[in-house]
């Protein structure tokens, strides 16, 4: 065992004492939050006195002990279940345009169904139900739809600064945990044709057992930390430690040391990603295939990497050959699949434009570092090779430069 060796065998327990202490952190933090979900309906979770009999048609005007709970910004869903019934009425701030409460399998857009209301520029009150199929406009469709609605008319009226979107529906099972999607447009709606909304939310709502208000706040805070942890783990850092063991092997032996350290950092903000995708889909069921199955299979190769790395043969070896080859190799899968895993979850969450120009951005830069790095590697490698025979070369510094791929 070389010298190299022998001081990281003595550094190594450090790091991993480091990466445990990291995960444990992240599971308090989580369970923390957790903890301050699941203690009910808090002091602030209040909504305003209503009176829906001055606006709203029967039966809504006429039924009482309704559940309330705030949703979103100043957004109120009331619901009640009865039997295989279960009335729902949506109150929200308006002006124009139009609002709209849909209702999800996955959490997710594409693929659910939502009823919209709003008030023409005639002044006439307009509830439709829309098949949600695409995220283009001409792929929102009117009086399509799989909500079970009854025979009771749906209804929709404003009165002062809010807008109440009122209807029922027949289901065989009641309703028990249901993601709820709440969204609203600035534009009236064309021949029936919604404008692009300006902000959208995606919530949880336990039906069977009241308000779950900080839940639903606590689980769009734990989809944003899941994006933020995968962004920064798998697109900058783990990216930042493969370019340094590629193109900064001259620097012997900060370069190792640097490579493992960052590694390890980043396999533990990529395993944090994991863990918290795999509690979100625990609490809401969301089903992802491509996401989840990529992500997993990014970790599990990122595992391997780990366990590469602790079996790292000497430099003398007969094996060492296949050993770069292998970690290498993996080591680019992991980040191919786990970037390409990145742009599925920012489309599947429906990301805004700051997340897509953050992360394109940044993997814009990891690009350019990367092609600017391999062309300078390139030329050395051309100016060595274009010297005499007879010319006396460090070996180290002629020896680790990236060769071809």
């Amino acid at each position: 065992m070389n010298a190299n060796s022998r001081s990281w065998t003595q550094i190594w327990p450090f790091f991993v004492r480091l990466c445990v202490l990291n995960l444990v952190l992240d599971f308090k933090i989580t369970a923390f939050a957790d903890d301050s979900g699941s203690s009910g309906v808090s002091a602030e979770n209040t909504c305003k006195n209503t009176n829906y009999q001055s606006f709203l048609p029967p039966p809504y005007q006429n039924i009482s002990h309704m559940i309330c709970t705030p949703v979103w910004h100043t957004y109120e869903l009331r619901y009640i279940q009865n039997g295989d019934t279960t009335t729902i009425i949506l109150s929200a701030p308006y002006t124009i345009g139009w609002v709209g409460i849909g209702f999800s399998t996955d959490g997710m857009m594409v693929g659910s169904s939502a009823m919209v209301g709003w008030i023409s520029k005639h002044g006439h009150a307009k509830i439709k139900q829309f098949y949600l199929r695409g995220r283009k406009s001409s792929e929102i469709i009117v009086d399509k739809g799989e909500l079970p609605l009854n025979s009771v008319p749906a209804a929709v009226a404003t009165s002062g600064a809010e807008i109440h979107l009122a209807f029922q529906l027949q289901t065989t099972t009641p309703f028990q945990k249901q993601p709820i999607l709440l969204a609203f447009g600035s534009k009236y709606p064309q021949n029936h044709r919604l404008s692009k909304h300006e902000d959208k939310t995606a919530v949880v709502i336990d039906f069977s057992a009241g308000s779950t208000g900080p839940v639903s706040h606590e689980l769009i805070q734990m989809r944003r930390n899941h994006g933020i942890l995968g962004i920064l783990g798998w697109g900058l850092i783990l990216p930042v430690g493969a370019i340094i063991a590629r193109y900064f092997r001259h620097k012997e032996p900060l370069w190792f040391y640097l490579h493992a350290v960052i590694q390890f950092v980043g396999f533990t903000f990529g395993l944090a990603t994991v863990v918290l995708g795999l509690q979100i889909y625990s609490k809401m069921h969301v089903h992802i295939p491509a996401h989840r199955g990529i992500g997993i299979f990014a970790l599990v190769l990122s595992v391997l990497q780990i366990l590469a790395l602790f079996l790292r043969p000497n430099k003398d070896s007969k094996i060492r050959k296949i050993w770069n080859l292998y970690h290498s190799w993996f080591g680019r899968l992991a980040l191919i699949f786990a970037a390409i895993n990145i742009v599925l979850g920012m489309q599947a969450a429906g990301a805004g434009s700051d997340w897509k120009i953050g992360y394109g951005f940044l993997f814009g830069i990891m690009v350019v570092a990367a092609i600017v790095l391999e062309v300078l590697a390139y030329l050395k490698r051309s100016e060595i090779r274009s010297l005499p025979p007879n010319f006396q070369v460090d070996p180290i510094g002629g020896a680790t430069f990236p060769r071809g791929m």
